[in-house]
Parts: C-alpha cells; sequence; structure tokens
C-alpha cells in the first residue's frame, strides 16, 4: 500500500505536540495535545478529590476514637487546657531562643569538625596511620555512645573534676556533647561523599599539576559536599530537637521552660506546646530538605552536574 506525500504529512502533523501557524507565526497545539493536557488536569482534579476525602475520613474516625476513649475527659483536661497554654507559650518561646542559638552554633561546630574527621579517616600513606585510626575510634565510640549518656557524662561529670579554668555553664557543656556526638554522624556523612567522588578525579587534578592537598580542597570535597547536602541537613533537623536534652543539666531551655510550670502545676499541657513549637521549627527545615533532595533527583536524572 502506498502512501502519498499529504498523507504522510498529515499523520506527522497528527502525532507532533503542536504546529506554527504559517499566518501569523503563533504557537497552536495539536489536538491531540489539548485532549492530553485536558486529561491530565481531570486526573489530578480526581486524584486531589480523594486524597481530600481520604484525609477527612481519617482524620474523623480518629476524632471519634479518641474523644469516646473512657478516659478523654481527664486527658483533655491534664494535657489540653487552654489556660496552662497560654501561660506556657510566653516562657516556652523564650526559652526555645537557646535551643536556636545553640543549633546554629553547635550546627557551624558540627561542620568543621566532621569534616576535619572525614579528612583525616580518607589520609592515605602509613605516616597517616595513627591518625586515621584515632579518627576511626572517634566516630565508633560517639556513634556508638547513646547521646543522652554522652550529655550526662559532659554535663554531670566534667564539673565534678573541678578542673580549673574549665567552665560548669551546662548550657556550654551541653552544647560541647552535642557537639562530639553530632561530629561522628556527620563525619560519616562527609566521608562516604569522598569516597563516591571517583579516582579518575583525583587523578585529574594531579595530572594538571595540583597537589594531593589542593586536588582534594579544590575538586573532591566541593563535589562530596553537593552530593551529601540532603543526608547533613537530616542530621541538622535531628540536632535541632536534640538541643532540647540541655535541659537535663538545668539549662532554662523550651523544654525545661515547660517542665517548670508541669513541675508547679501538675498539669502536662506546657509539654505538649513545647512539643508543637519544635514542630513548627522543625517542619520548615524538613521541607527545605525534601526541597533540596528533589532538586538534585532532577538534575541528576537529566544529567546535569552533581
Amino acid at each position: 500500500m502506498t502512501v502519498t506525500k499529504e498523507e504522510s504529512g498529515q499523520e506527522g502533523a497528527d502525532d507532533n505536540d503542536g504546529v506554527s501557524g504559517a499566518g501569523d507565526g503563533g504557537y497552536v497545539p495539536s489536538q491531540r495535545r489539548v485532549d492530553r493536557e485536558r486529561y491530565k488536569r481531570a486526573r489530578a482534579r480526581r486524584a486531589t478529590a480523594i486524597a481530600a476525602l481520604s484525609t477527612l475520613v481519617t482524620g474523623v474516625v480518629l476524632y471519634l476514637v479518641v474523644v469516646n476513649a473512657p478516659g478523654w475527659p481527664r486527658t483533655k483536661e491534664t494535657f489540653f487546657d487552654w489556660q496552662y497554654a497560654r501561660e506556657a507559650f510566653p516562657k516556652i518561646l523564650e526559652g526555645l531562643w537557646l535551643n536556636v542559638r545553640l543549633l546554629l552554633i553547635c550546627g557551624a561546630a558540627v561542620l568543621v569538625l566532621g569534616m576535619l574527621i572525614a579528612v583525616a579517616r580518607t589520609l592515605r600513606g602509613p605516616v597517616f596511620f595513627p591518625l586515621r585510626a584515632l579518627a576511626a575510634a572517634y566516630t565508633d565510640f560517639f556513634r556508638g555512645l547513646p547521646l543522652i549518656i554522652n550529655l550526662m557524662i559532659v554535663v554531670l561529670g566534667v564539673p565534678a573534676l573541678r578542673l580549673q579554668g574549665v567552665t560548669v555553664d551546662p548550657v556550654l557543656l551541653g552544647g560541647t556533647a552535642l557537639t562530639l556526638t553530632y561530629s561522628a554522624y556527620v563525619a560519616e556523612v562527609f566521608r562516604a561523599g569522598i569516597e563516591s567522588v571517583h579516582p579518575s578525579q583525583r587523578a585529574a587534578a594531579r595530572s594538571l599539576g595540583l597537589t594531593n592537598r589542593q586536588a582534594l580542597r579544590h575538586v573532591v570535597l566541593p563535589q562530596a559536599v553537593r552530593r551529601q547536602v540532603p543526608p547533613l541537613l537530616n542530621d541538622l533537623v535531628s540536632l535541632q530537637k536534640d538541643t532540647g536534652l540541655v535541659s537535663i543539666g538545668g539549662a532554662v531551655d523550651a523544654v525545661r521552660a515547660a517542665d517548670i510550670i508541669v513541675g508547679r502545676s501538675l498539669n502536662y499541657t506546657p509539654y505538649i506546646v513545647a512539643g508543637l513549637v519544635f514542630v513548627a521549627l522543625t517542619i520548615p527545615m524538613t521541607r527545605f530538605t525534601d526541597w533540596v533532595t528533589a532538586r538534585m533527583d532532577r538534575r541528576r536524572a537529566q544529567g546535569g552536574t552533581l
């Protein structure tokens, strides 16, 4: 069966997403594309409606289960008292400023110390074996030691030594304990990023006349850090939550402020307020982490630079 040029051209025009108007030079989408876009919008509206309905039904079911529980009146009075929530909120916000400062200072210290430990673990040559062994022992110890125990040892144990010139401030000691623990985790994240860079990158840098240190600084580390941004942000989110643990040493942060009110009133609503404040602080960081991860995945799928 033969196909004329006119029929072939018509089939090609139907397969294209759109054609350019010959008269005015404007873009005119084909009917096939118009139908496809209409179908996509209809599917998106249907999916949104189903998701909204499913969420509403789930929320109603959970609400009915909770409010119809035998102990709900007592639980509501103990954990969801609006009067105590209003009393606790300003004091908890005042204490939250300490948590934010700890996050900023400890976060910067964790990134620096973690990078140094990661670089130490990736040094080559037998002369650096003691440094590699010490870095490995550090990461193994502090990754295995529970953070709460580390805080107790540092916050309560260091003042007991009565060392001259050593601070006994629970905020500084608590921040030190957080830095020690999270540096071990971040160091492994950095090390994974460094080892993910192909050796040919370092070899190419060396062939251009760069020293090992210059190749590490200008070629390997930039690629390693970019690849590990999402897990690094996740560690910072965890650090933000764990800053509340410094309250075990007596530092008046958001958690300790809530604890003081609870001890006076025997009502646990301040704990709920403190928890919601931490959640409100964490959600933007979590969504930013998701956005960065999705952006890097798109660039990787398109073959862009990581």
